[in-house]
């Protein structure tokens, strides 16, 4: 029997809230809320058990046959640069290039730069001691300093592959990676501007930190690490590859040249050359290589099964025939880019986490395209953009990230609440009105 338009609303809205009553009242792991939903808005659409089961294996296959390889390389890149003192590196760079009078912007540059192959909570421990070192070195408020770094590292988790969300949108929506990194580097850029400027304008009253004598730390001197440039290679190669073989387009050329661009700009293909970089980086590979492989593996399979669970989601969505109920009810164009932001915006909100809030905005949205007008090539890449904006907002207490910086820098919920909390919401914000102001740009 056809399900009715107010059925399929109620069916997706109940999928919805027990995504959210069993992640954040009931810390149940987002992949076992995902799975739940997913019979809670199968059986609200009537389909039968089997008919479900059916779905979410197909689902759960799909995404991961174009997902799982990336994830891992990607993964095994931030490991390896973390392991063998890259990510280090690449911050005493920064720091140096800019000046420790410039010691909050140079931390957000760093967590910028550092956060592209590693996640933001893993980027945040990793770099948390040159933030301390830096704050008792310039007398900065610690917020100050710890929100700029927060910033830095969340612009980019939100908006770039390979981090998780952004990677999974796009593989749900067929949009190039390619591209996307590019469009996402640009835009995340004024993100991270946005939530420095928030973090040094709320801090401005914060009590100082005492200084100390300039200390001669291992850390920032990168004493037995890899030079700059071997730090930073194995970040800029794979984004290099991806993107020319995207700008170029590469797919129809002829020549030897062109082929072997084809290939080596395929995600996987130009993130295993990272990881071969980042293992060539590496002075001790016989005794360290195998261990850190291990944890990449390790740390890459939680992820991958929340995506997982996110594609067998979609896959009952798509049964719903949402797409069609939605162009035939609402002038769907009306909201156009706008609704992706807020779809994602409400789910990052009440939930916490942005991968999931991607993850599950992108199944949702993949039938909306053709009545949002955004099914095309620009307006998919458009789409997962508006989305990395909407799961911005807002970090606050039920987010991990949230306390990770809370709990690394010693600060307090009400200061964390008044920097990051807010830092987060003029981010997302700031990242819309460019996505917005893109739109008329590419449509």
């Amino acid at each position: 029997m056809p399900t009715s338009f107010p059925q399929v609303i109620l069916s997706l809205l109940a999928g919805i809230i027990a995504i959210v009553i069993l992640t954040v009242r009931l810390r149940v792991h987002p992949f076992f809320a995902l799975l739940i939903a997913c019979f809670v808005t199968g059986l609200g659409i009537q389909l039968s058990i089997p008919g479900i089961l059916d779905l979410m294996k197909a689902g759960f296959g799909d995404i991961m046959s174009k997902l799982a390889i990336i994830i891992v390389l990607g993964t095994t890149i931030g490991v390896l640069l973390e392991k063998n003192g890259s990510t280090q590196v690449m911050a005493a760079f920064i720091v140096r290039l800019v000046g420790e009078k410039r010691s909050s912007l140079a931390i957000a540059l760093t967590g910028f730069i550092v956060g592209l192959p590693i996640f933001c909570d893993s980027g945040y421990i990793v770099l948390n001691g040159i933030n301390k070192s830096l704050v008792r070195r310039t007398g900065i408020a610690v917020a100050v300093m710890s929100v700029s770094l927060g910033s830095g590292l969340y612009a980019v988790h939100c908006l770039i592959p390979p981090h998780p969300g952004a990677t999974a949108a796009a593989s749900t929506l067929g949009v190039d990676f390619g591209r996307l990194i590019l469009y996402g580097i640009v835009i995340a850029i004024p993100a991270m501007l946005a939530g420095h400027a928030w973090a040094v304008y709320a801090g401005r009253k914060d009590a100082p930190v005492s200084r100390v004598a300039e200390e001669e730390e291992a850390v920032l001197q990168g004493t037995g690490s890899p030079s700059v440039l071997r730090a930073f290679v194995p970040i800029i190669v794979p984004i290099i590859l991806m993107a020319v073989k995207s700008m170029i387009g590469l797919e129809h050329a002829e020549g030897a040249v062109a082929r072997i661009f084809n290939v080596m700009g395929d995600p996987s293909i130009a993130l295993a050359v990272g990881v071969l970089l980042a293992i060539l980086t590496t002075k001790d590979r016989k005794h360290t290589l195998s261990g850190n492989l291990a944890s990449s593996v390790e740390k890459a399979g939680g992820i991958l099964v929340i995506i997982g669970a996110g594609g067998a989601f979609g896959a009952v969505l798509s049964a719903t025939n949402i797409g069609t109920h939605f162009s035939e009810a609402l002038d769907m164009k009306v909201l156009g880019i706008w609704f992706p932001f807020l779809l994602t915006f409400i789910i990052k909100t009440a939930q916490g986490s942005s991968t999931v809030a991607i993850v599950t905005a992108s199944s949702i949205l993949l039938p909306l395209l053709p009545a949002l007008g955004l099914d095309s090539e620009n307006g998919r890449i458009l789409t997962v953009l508006a989305m990395g904006a909407g799961s911005m907002m807002i970090s606050h207490t039920n987010d991990a990230y949230f306390w990770v910086i809370s709990k690394f820098s010693d600060i307090d919920i009400k200061t964390m609440l008044r920097t990051h909390s807010v830092a987060s919401a003029w981010m997302g914000l700031v990242t819309m009105l460019l996505v917005f102001i893109l739109s008329f740009i590419l449509t």
